[in-house]
């Protein structure tokens, strides 16, 4: 007795992808140091060649499993290669230098995470089986069987975050049907990648039992509906107080002149992916221009009403795709707003 099911969470060779696998330990681990390294076969997971396919699985933050429930664990890892080095889609490891770059100025984020539930056959869950349901309008927030698709498995979803110890701060049906977004935040620093991928995780783990897939493709249909998005809500220490908006419209200055790297970054596929969604329609700003308003849900950085009515709080990045790695986005937004680094070239910082 005393035996604990962890379950080892990682991002695969994709950038997308996640995998895991379970193993017992004698009793509960209390702190992620009480969790020890593993190994996988990396070249199952287009991470390795067959030849030399062991990888390194490293513990870095631990959660309450919502599948097998207490005393067992989630475990997101990351990945290192044989070296040691980290692996080409651990993108982790540089976010975190960055991260513990900036510290003293305490960024918060909070990141809205898009995602359309699909059947099996990859046709959007609840639609018709020929044809498409009527125009966009009503699906938004809505209520109703003929209105939304799939609430049980988004309130499961919900529910498992929060007994996890995931920061998830709220849920929503989107624009078009049977997608839906769910928030994380506000989290400091790293912690924002590790709620969001771990959210994802629970997220898929949750569709599987209810036999349905959720994809984070930024245009799943193509046509007259709503791609999914990443929004990246931000701030500093010195944004969040008194006369703040200054910072705010500081930082939104220098995120203009660095426009192309963070399109590069905010997507798996240096901007492809994004071009099929940031056509300055359907509620996104083109992908070619940098724009930014209050309340404008056309510009790719808003700032929300309130902010520019008390002065101070944060901003909304809204260029992300659905499918970013949440490390490379908050990585990119400091080292442009704090590193006031410049250009497409980022700057290698030594370990601390």
């Amino acid at each position: 007795d005393g035996l604990v099911q962890v379950t080892y969470v990682w991002i695969d060779g994709s950038g997308e992808g996640l995998r895991c696998k379970s193993r017992t330990l004698d009793k509960e681990p209390k702190s992620i140091e009480d969790v020890p390294e593993w190994n996988f076969d990396g070249s199952s997971t287009a991470q390795a060649e067959g030849s030399n396919s062991d990888m390194f699985l490293v513990p870095i933050r631990m959660f309450r499993d919502p599948f097998c429930l207490d005393p067992n664990k989630l475990v997101l890892c990351e990945v290192l290669k044989y070296n040691r080095k980290p692996a080409e889609t651990n993108l982790r490891h540089t976010c975190k230098k960055v991260m513990d770059l900036v510290k003293d100025s305490h960024p918060w984020f909070g990141m809205e995470q898009e995602y359309t539930l699909l059947g099996i056959n990859s046709h959007p869950y609840g639609w018709p089986d020929n044809g498409f349901p009527g125009p966009q309008g009503p699906y938004y927030c809505g209520v109703g069987a003929d209105k939304v698709y799939g609430r049980d498995i988004v309130e499961s979803h919900y529910k498992a975050c929060l007994y996890a110890g995931v920061k998830i701060c709220g849920t929503n049906a989107e624009v078009m049907p049977s997608q839906w977004e769910f928030q994380v935040g506000p989290c400091e620093g790293i912690e924002m990648g590790d709620h969001l991928w771990m959210a994802r995780f629970i997220l898929h783990r949750v569709c599987e039992d209810f036999g349905v897939v959720a994809t984070l493709d930024p245009k799943p249909m193509t046509g007259n509906w709503n791609g999914a998005g990443c929004h990246t809500n931000y701030s500093t220490e010195e944004m969040r107080r008194e006369g703040g908006l200054k910072h705010i419209e500081a930082a939104i200055e220098k995120l203009s002149k660095r426009h192309d790297y963070h399109i590069c970054v905010y997507d798996p596929r240096g901007g492809r992916d994004n071009s099929r969604r940031l056509t300055g329609h359907h509620e996104t700003s083109n992908i070619f221009e940098f724009s930014a308003g209050v309340a404008n849900r056309g510009a790719s950085i808003r700032i929300p009403r309130q902010v520019g009515q008390d002065g101070y709080g944060y901003f909304e990045d809204r260029r992300p795709a659905a499918n970013c790695d949440p490390y490379a986005v908050t990585e990119a937004i400091m080292r442009t707003t704090v590193l006031n680094e410049t250009g497409v070239e980022t700057k290698d910082y030594a370990d601390h």
